[in-house]
């Protein structure tokens, strides 16, 4: 059995993840851990 990962940094990676409903929590927390760190 192989293992397999998407790419973050990809378009197709970035919306698979992110853009899906059931992670709508993590896109939050992840933009809202962006924004934090320019804040600073």
């Amino acid at each position: 059995m192989t293992e397999r990962y998407i790419n973050l940094f990809t378009d197709f990676g970035f919306k698979k993840i992110f853009g899906e409903e059931p992670n709508k929590d993590l896109l939050i927390n992840f933009l809202n851990e962006l924004l934090r760190d320019r804040e600073k």
